[in-house]
């Protein structure tokens, strides 16, 4: 007999195929049967009319320390995701050392939402992960700026033996679980990384089987040639490439999503394991300091606040923001109406008011130094790319669906509380950009395959009982950038393990998610 039957749903399932009405048997952990007359079972859901589906997997985010918070968060189950890998854009929270967190505790702060970061080795993190319990699976990448981080502070140029260490850190941080190596090159210290330091560390992942995941070094004046060290990293040291929220960012470049496609599907051609991931909105979240050149923060934070509280300093760096011809931030890229404050320790008065706004008819440059100087690790919502772009990005079959979520408090892009269901409600029912299946393929499959998670991502005899339920005439989000916190819609059913932890739209209030380790 089995356990839970979910009875006369369509099911879709997760590897392009097309939807069929059948019943899905589960029993444990996993999904035991798919078919008609599946025989009794313990327990039976009705969910006729209603999509089943793979839990969907998040392939960026970053709800590193979300698992630590006192309550648990069941913010991307609401959305259907089972299992979110974080670590990304570079920024893992291990290893890091007392050493480490001082350097760049500020870089750190705001992904890190209320838990405090503390020392911790990969393993150490992983095992706090798992103490604390999950709402939903979790699987980390280590960061290559957090390697730089913990080997040489957060200097440009790197000490002798620096290079070495982050070797060593890496490899002992694959030993313990993580299931790839991710970098974000706009951030410092990784922007200060130069490509053989990438390959070095790319080499280390080889030896493990484990994917590359970048957020490149331009996404918009310099993409192209952004892209080409991406799949030259990857080429020469023979790992799997995931490049992170593809996209075309600023006016000047609106239209480029082509070129982006092109230059995948030609690596791939060329032998590149490439894929990369998406988000459905015209605006990305970032660290407010990405406006700046990254030789702003050479030095930590002490001596940022110290060059942006120097007059001289201040505007040498406004004279390099201005500079199109080299990738210095996103200052001369956006307009200060294009930048809205989402979070700030210093000024909550700032949070929810635009860059324009705030500076009230002042100089935008000098309010955006003055806010930087109060915290240095502020975040924003930034509106950069064209919804052309977005829809011929998505449509394609290399690239998957990611949300780059934030920790689930303030003011944070809406996709933190909506990606998912916004894909399916707004680019599948409303415009029709993909069909349901490639859109579930999109989520599931697509990125298990590309980071070696066995047995998730479809929906058949075998695989783990990870699945969503959902009504494909209803599911949405209705967030905006205002007021991003909006519950989604449409998402009835959902189970982790075999475990029913959404039901009929409601959180169970259990945590039954666990580590995932390579």
């Amino acid at each position: 007999m089995h356990e839970l039957v979910l009875r006369g749903g369509t099911v879709i399932d997760g590897l392009g195929g097309p939807a069929v009405v059948a019943d899905v048997a589960i029993s444990g952990e996993r999904v035991t049967a798919v078919g008609a007359e599946l025989g009794p079972a313990r327990r039976e859901l009705d969910v006729t009319g209603l999509v089943v589906a793979p839990g969907f997997i998040d392939p960026h985010s970053h709800s590193d320390m979300v698992p630590l918070m006192a309550e648990p968060q069941p913010f991307k189950l609401l959305q259907g995701v089972t299992t979110e890998i974080v670590g990304n854009c570079g920024f893992s929270f291990a290893p890091l050392d007392a050493g480490g967190i001082e350097a760049a505790g500020a870089l750190f702060a705001e992904i890190a939402g209320p838990v405090p970061v503390s020392p911790l080795d990969f393993a150490g993190y992983l095992a706090a992960v798992d103490a604390a319990g999950s709402a939903n699976h979790i699987a980390a990448l280590v960061g290559h700026n957090t390697l730089r981080v913990q080997a040489n502070g957060m200097d440009e140029t790197l000490r002798p033996g620096a290079l070495e260490q982050m070797c060593r850190l890496a490899d002992e941080a694959f030993a313990a679980g993580a299931i790839g190596l991710s970098s974000g090159l706009i951030y410092p210290p990784g922007s200060y990384g130069d490509t053989e330091e990438l390959v070095a560390l790319a080499r280390v992942a080889h030896r493990w089987n484990r994917p590359y995941t970048t957020h490149m070094r331009n996404e918009d004046d310099r993409l192209a040639e952004a892209l080409d060290e991406a799949i030259a990293i990857a080429t020469r040291a023979r790992v799997r490439l995931q490049v992170s929220h593809c996209k075309v960012a600023g006016r000047a470049n609106h239209g480029g999503a082509k070129m982006l496609l092109s230059k995948l599907h030609d690596a791939r051609l060329a032998g590149v394991d490439v894929r990369g991931d998406v988000y459905p909105y015209r605006a990305g979240g970032t660290f407010l300091n990405a406006l700046l050149p990254g030789s702003a923060q050479v030095g930590g934070t002490a001596a940022l606040r110290a060059r942006l509280a120097d007059p001289a300093a201040r505007a040498a760096l406004r004279a390099q923001a201005e500079d199109l011809t080299q990738p210095n931030g996103f200052w001369a890229r956006v307009t200060p109406a294009d930048v809205l404050v989402t979070t700030h320790l210093a000024r909550p008065d700032a949070i929810g008011r635009t860059l324009d706004g705030l500076a009230g008819g002042g100089d935008a440059f000098d309010t955006l130094c003055e806010l930087l100087i109060a915290d240095p690790g502020a975040g924003m919502v930034i509106t950069m790319m064209a919804e052309e772009d977005v829809e011929t990005i998505m449509a394609d079959p290399l690239v998957g669906i990611g949300s780059d979520n934030g920790p689930p408090v303030g003011l944070q892009h809406p996709r933190t509380w909506g990606c998912f269901p916004r894909v399916l409600g707004e680019y599948v029912r409303e415009r029709g950009v993909l069909t349901l299946p490639e859109a579930v393929r999109k989520m599931t499959s697509a990125i298990a395959d590309q980071f070696g998670l066995a047995g998730r991502g479809f929906v058949g005899a075998g695989a783990a009982a990870d699945l969503v339920v959902f009504d494909p005439a209803t599911i949405g989000h209705e967030g905006t950038y205002e007021v991003p916190d909006v519950r989604p819609v449409g998402v009835v059913h959902v189970l982790l393990a075999g475990h029913p932890v959404v039901v009929g739209g409601d959180y169970a209030g259990e945590r039954h998610g666990r580590v995932l380790r390579g």
